[in-house]
């Protein structure tokens, strides 16, 4: 088993620390990263092997594209030679499987994936779609990876990747947009920064915690803390009458489209040539 990373990035790293983790050697670990530095600290943390982007690309079952969306057509087309029959992971927001295939020269073995910062502590969730010619084994395979970082969920159509995106892959700037925002609130009560920040962090982290213990849904827990006539009832009713509910559904969908949009235009650049 040999799985190769193009990119040694934050989300590469995140992957290969949560696979050494789950049992994967770091011999069955390569990567291909431009810079020295951090191809030595790869080694060093993970017993991997490492090369630069002008050596042969090692035999591998399968091959991670770690790296910015703006990269991929270059960096595919000098690897397309290379690649053999290894299933492609790409990790790369947008870039559509017809257009990766385009620019690994015909390969159709391809799962696309969406993965979320908290990959980065293990405890993200990731967004996943097989291409029609990916085998059951190459999804189990597939899954192994992802599961390194967190969870993981599989959409039967691509566009979905454009929902996740919008909900799990936005998402955490959603959180932290909340959570900054509590924090302001309690600044504004006269506490200071640091108890601020405690109140605000350790609320959340409680209540998504308590969250997913229970059999409970979110309604169902709200609702078990708004006392009738009580101070959390005054607080949810000056967010229903400020349309919060309505503004956060009409962000995400704003993110969806986006999405859509970086996807046509990506592809665009895919079918026009450079």
């Amino acid at each position: 088993m040999r799985i190769t990373f193009i990119g040694g990035g934050n989300m590469a790293t995140a992957m290969i620390g949560g696979m050494v983790a789950r049992g994967f050697a770091g011999s069955e670990i390569h990567v291909v990263e431009p810079d020295a530095a951090k191809r030595a600290q790869l080694h060093a943390d993970f017993g991997v092997s490492a090369s630069a982007p002008d050596e042969a690309l090692p035999p591998s079952n399968a091959v991670v594209f770690a790296i910015k969306p703006q990269q991929f057509r270059t960096v595919a087309e000098g690897i397309a030679p290379q690649l053999g029959d290894a299933l492609v992971v790409s990790i790369a927001a947008g870039i559509r499987c017809d257009a990766i295939g385009r620019w690994l020269g015909g390969t159709e073995r391809i799962i696309r994936v969406m993965p979320n910062t908290p990959a980065l502590v293990q405890a993200g969730i990731s967004g996943a779609y097989a291409a029609p010619a990916s085998s059951d084994a190459d999804r189990q395979l597939a899954t192994r990876l992802l599961e390194s970082t967190g969870e993981i969920v599989w959409v039967d159509d691509e566009g979905d990747l454009d929902g996740v995106t919008a909900i799990s892959g936005s998402g955490p700037a959603y959180v932290f947009y909340f959570m900054e925002s509590l924090q302001a609130a309690a600044r504004a009560q006269g506490f200071d920064t640091d108890t601020a920040r405690r109140l605000a962090y350790q609320t959340f982290a409680g209540a998504v915690k308590l969250a997913q213990q229970s059999d409970d849904d979110a309604a169902t827990l709200r609702q078990k803390v708004t006392s009738k006539g009580g101070t959390t009832e005054r607080a949810i009713n000056a967010l229903e009458n400020s349309q919060v509910r309505s503004t956060i559904i009409a962000a995400a969908s704003a993110a969806a489209a986006r999405s859509k949009e970086l996807g046509d235009e990506l592809g665009r650049d895919a079918d026009e040539g450079r």
